[in-house]
């Protein structure tokens, strides 16, 4: 399904949501006026970006209520990875996202779990998390069943290899109607068995089986993933194609990530998941009130 499109100012033309009210974790998030910034937590050892750095649950839980005195909505937990390698025991995976879910559980945060594991989706849900977030786009059915049984909301991204394998030199003819299409399948798929297409975000997979030049296309073009009608999560923080674009290191990324976290927003993007949470929530919010979503936080000026 494509949904209308508003004219909110001059130049800025958002989809209008077949669902905008969503109850995620006890919040109501009005996504026709309102953008979420969800924090990323990584309980790894060699997660791309932070190296391992909050890998310690002490670290990770410390790390998670930084982030939450920085003004994050979300929290979103990693076990393992998505990059190609070994894989993660699913029991070793559980041990690392389950505590960090039951030390959040009265935060007042959504807590998401990134994983493609339906067991550690179950075991994530059971123990209090209120989103599941697959990178693999359901690409095992059996996700839509554990979150069909479920209150959570499921995060459909689109990536083309299977779990934690290569995918190298990737190639489409137009890659943001293969996106596009890819995931109007997943949706239809996790509706069929059962997830509710109002606990149905989806997300486009920056960077995930796509070369610089794919992301940028996505982030130009994002109205057409927006238009589909369903709140769009978009993870751009600190990603190669911000590095190659700008010929800057990973640590060097902040100001590229929310250049292009903005131009997403402006398009409907509803959800940004950040590493810079303090950065991206100021860039969020001031978005938000150029757009007319919120007042300023107060008037003097000229007054």
């Amino acid at each position: 399904m494509t949904s209308m499109r508003t004219t909110v100012a001059s130049g800025i033309v958002l989809p209008q949501l077949d669902a905008p009210r969503r109850l995620i974790g006890g919040r109501i998030f009005d996504f026709d006026r309102e953008v979420a910034v969800m924090a990323i937590i990584n309980r790894t050892p060699d997660s791309f970006y932070d190296r391992g750095a909050t890998f310690a649950l002490d670290a990770s839980v410390g790390a998670a209520h930084q982030a939450i005195a920085d003004g994050a909505d979300w929290i979103d937990i990693g076990g393992a990875k998505f990059a190609p390698g070994p894989a993660v025991p699913i029991d070793e995976e559980i041990d690392r996202v389950v505590p960090v879910v039951e030390a959040l559980r009265e935060s007042g945060v959504v807590i998401s779990v990134d994983t493609f594991h339906p067991a550690v989706a179950a075991a994530s849900i059971a123990a209090g998390a209120h989103v599941i977030n697959d990178t693999t786009g359901v690409h095992d059915p059996a996700m839509a069943d554990v979150v069909a049984d479920s209150d959570a909301t499921l995060v459909i991204t689109h990536s083309l290899a299977a779990p934690r394998m290569p995918y190298p030199s990737p190639r489409y003819d137009d890659v943001v109607a293969e996106v596009r299409g890819f995931l109007l399948a997943r949706v239809d798929r996790a509706i069929g068995r059962g997830v509710p297409r109002e606990r149905i975000i989806i997300d486009p997979g920056h960077d995930l089986n796509k070369n610089t030049r794919h992301s940028l296309e996505i982030t130009r073009r994002l109205g057409e993933i927006t238009g589909l009608g369903l709140p769009t999560l978009v993870a751009v923080s600190n990603k190669d194609f911000v590095g190659e674009s700008l010929d800057r290191p990973r640590g060097e990324r902040v100001e590229g990530s929310l250049a292009a976290a903005v131009v997403c927003i402006l398009q409907g993007a509803r959800i940004v998941r950040m590493h810079n949470v303090r950065a991206a929530v100021d860039a969020v919010r001031m978005t938000e009130a150029v757009l007319g979503f919120r007042e300023p936080a107060y008037e003097r000026h000229n007054l």
